[in-house]
């Protein structure tokens, strides 16, 4: 008899579990307690996979042998506790995806900074004429890449979420970024739970493999004595400290990774800020250690495109820059954000406030922003946060009025930032939607100046 597999979620990650465990010869039945998009029903129906939606029936999951769980299904999910209580073992969809291949794996992970630095290390290994796959929480999931392609590395970034279901996960290289409060209501609010899932991406880890880290993040710092690591620790620093393996010297980014010492300077890369420098640090000592070389390095980080939402230039309209940074969903995000720049600055914020503590940017934002023009519907918390710290403060839920009113504001050479600080759902479907509707708004001036 067959072993039944249980998917839970059917969204690009559950569609494609379904689908391997479908090569695999398991019986699979899949059930997502909200309604699924048309596509991945179809691919589901296509292929012969069972389905529900709208709804979890007790009696079609809990007979199941394995259940594969949606990363954005939390623990206390009524389904979950009901399938642990029954002993049926939950795993991620990684998880599965990675018993099924002898791919070498390179796993990134932190609060910030996830993206960008997936992005460019498979940049720098698929520049460099490597056969390479990208999943995780961009690209294609795992498993339905494993089901049709025949990868021989994969860059996976990956969510603590997504980590939380992995039991014999073993990254070749690891990259562990930063670690700052994020997601605590899945973490029973205590913070060290949201830590010890980050480091789970090491717990497999062996000798003659390698961990990547952000040796300044203080909590970092404080685990690394917590856990047995047994790869190769490569530290990342942005302070001038030559006992790092990598850091920035003030000037260029400095490798010693023991078989080649080499730097790189910023302007040699297509990313700005200091955060930019520990994504760059990062993705390259994992490039390397892949085995791509200094050269194709170097020629991969200058054709590197970032994805939209991160810092993104719009245009530039009478002088003035305009960058979309509707990603900067919270306040460390603008910290970076704010830190790349040193010309004056239009700042766009506000939304939906996430509990934000605004004393960390003061200072940037007192010596930077001429004008704070405020985007959501209740600007009161951003108002009394900067009053008498920004002279200018305006507001608007107009994305049209708000591009005009930063245009006649700033002066050339002036940077308009849309880095709102806050999630976009009072306004706006979702940061994209933030995102889009602004570049479309700053293209739609700019013809309209230049006409």
């Amino acid at each position: 008899m067959r072993e039944r597999i249980v998917i839970l979620g059917a969204g690009e990650s559950g569609t494609g579990a379904a689908l391997l465990a479908k090569a695999k010869g398991f019986d699979v039945f899949v059930s997502d307690q909200g309604p699924i998009k048309e596509k991945y029903k179809a691919e589901l129906t296509h292929a012969g996979i069972a389905f529900e939606e709208g709804l979890h029936t007790e009696a079609s999951i809990l007979n199941a042998q394995r259940i594969i769980k949606s990363p954005g299904i939390p623990d206390k999910a009524e389904i979950i506790k009901k399938v642990k209580a029954a002993g049926i073992p939950v795993v991620d969809e990684i998880e599965f995806a990675s018993g099924y291949t002898d791919a070498r794996i390179i796993a990134i992970t932190g609060t910030n900074g996830k993206t960008t630095t997936t992005l460019l290390t498979y940049h720098l290994l698929q520049s460099a004429g490597y056969n390479v796959g990208l999943g995780g929480n961009v690209g294609f999931s795992m498993a339905r890449q494993v089901a049709e392609k025949n990868y021989e590395w994969y860059v996976l970034e990956m969510s603590s979420f997504q980590l939380d279901g992995t039991k014999k996960f073993n990254p070749q290289v690891a990259i562990l970024l930063n670690i700052t409060p994020d997601h605590l209501d899945r973490y029973e609010y205590t913070m060290q739970n949201y830590v010890n899932s980050k480091f789970r991406i090491v717990q497999n880890m062996t000798a003659g493999q390698h961990f990547i880290y952000y040796a300044d993040d203080a909590l970092i710092a404080r685990e690394l004595g917590s856990h047995t690591i047994a790869a190769d620790r490569i530290s990342v620093s942005l302070k001038n400290n030559a006992g790092a393996t990598v850091h920035y010297n003030g000037e260029a980014m400095q490798f010693d990774l023991g078989g080649q010492t080499f730097t790189i300077a910023q302007s040699e890369t297509t990313l700005k800020g200091p955060h930019n420098l520990i994504n760059t640090m990062a993705a390259v000592s994992a490039a390397y250690r892949a085995g791509v070389s200094v050269e194709a390095i170097r020629a991969g980080l200058a054709t590197f495109k970032n994805a939209p939402h991160r810092l993104e230039p719009v245009a530039t309209i009478q002088g003035v820059d305009f960058v979309n940074d509707s990603k900067a969903t919270n306040v460390d995000s603008v910290v970076y954000a704010l830190g790349s720049y040193d010309r004056p600055l239009v700042w766009i914020a506000g939304g939906v406030d996430k509990g934000n503590d605004y004393n960390l940017i003061k200072d940037d934002v007192q010596r930077k922003v001429r004008t704070l023009i405020c985007l959501g519907k209740d600007n009161s918390k951003l108002r009394q946060a900067f009053d008498g710290v920004v002279a200018d403060i305006q507001e608007t839920q107009s994305v049209q009025e708000l591009v005009r009113m930063a245009l006649q504001v700033a002066k050339a050479g002036d940077v308009v930032l849309l880095s709102p600080a806050c999630a976009s759902f009072d306004l706006f479907r979702n940061y994209e939607d933030r995102g889009d509707q602004f570049r479309k708004a700053v293209l739609e001036l700019k013809k309209e100046k230049e006409s």
